[in-house]
């Protein structure tokens, strides 16, 4: 591990894997690592990473992605896997580039699932539906997902928070599928009741939340695009005191 990237110098890829709430304070990182062809792919929840690594390398170094992960911080510098690993990525002109071919190439030895995407966005924003949604609902009631499963009336606030997620997506022009509320369920439905969203994880812990990039995003992107979003605006309400973490 390295504390400096200046002590690293241009690469061919960058993986941009900060918590949301640090990408600003990370962007400027980035610009020792990059060469004539580097490209950083960041792999933040939410929709905005891309956008804001962009402005800050330019678009010709810009790809998009997303991960299904677990994984913890052990101590400074060593990162532990628990579970998933599933990452993908592609450009955001929806081009097969020579470049990430040559990461998608590498990336199967390296023993880990890899999906070079044909539209990366569409996958963003189809993570993006689901964990604003179980991230925002189990933090908002300090309940694992069995609860949520268990209390109808819960289940079915859960379904509208899906439902206006979706709303949001297909006013920004990304063509979620129609069945993305009862998908939602089914795949909630299916796991541990204990599940937790590592947002609720955080909540408990005291630590700082990515709220305003989960739910938060989802009332902000709404609220420009005319779509109402009053299950999220609740959770972003009820959340917002907690998210600079606790405060000793």
């Amino acid at each position: 591990a390295f504390g400096d990237t200046r002590e690293i110098g241009p690469v061919d890829v960058v993986l941009f894997a900060v918590k949301l709430y640090d990408v600003e304070s990370a962007l400027p990182s980035l610009a020792p690592l990059i060469g004539a062809a580097t490209v950083v792919v960041p792999l933040q929840n939410g929709v905005d990473a891309a956008g804001l690594v962009e402005r800050a390398v330019g678009r010709a170094h810009t790809a998009g992605g997303t991960c299904y992960v677990a994984a913890v911080i052990a101590e400074p510098g060593v990162i532990r896997h628990t579970a998933m690993d599933h990452l993908l990525f592609g450009e955001l002109d929806r081009v097969r580039s020579p470049r990430l071919t040559a990461f998608h190439e590498a990336c199967r030895p390296a023993g880990f699932q890899a999906t070079l995407s044909d539209d990366i966005m569409f996958d963003v924003w189809t993570k993006f539906v689901r964990l604003s949604v179980m991230s925002g609902m189990t933090a908002v009631t300090r309940s694992p997902v069995g609860v949520l499963r268990d209390d109808p009336d819960l289940w079915s606030m859960l379904k509208d928070a899906v439902r206006e997620a979706m709303a949001v997506a297909q006013a920004k022009g990304i063509a979620v599928a129609p069945t993305t509320v009862e998908d939602v369920a089914a795949a909630y439905g299916a796991l541990p009741p204990q599940a937790k969203s590592s947002m609720l994880e955080d909540l408990e812990r005291g630590r700082r939340l990515e709220l305003p990039w989960l739910s938060g995003a989802v009332v902000r992107i709404g609220r420009d695009l005319g779509v109402p979003t009053p299950t999220h605006a609740f959770i972003q309400a009820v959340l917002k005191p907690h998210v600079n973490g606790r405060r000793n």
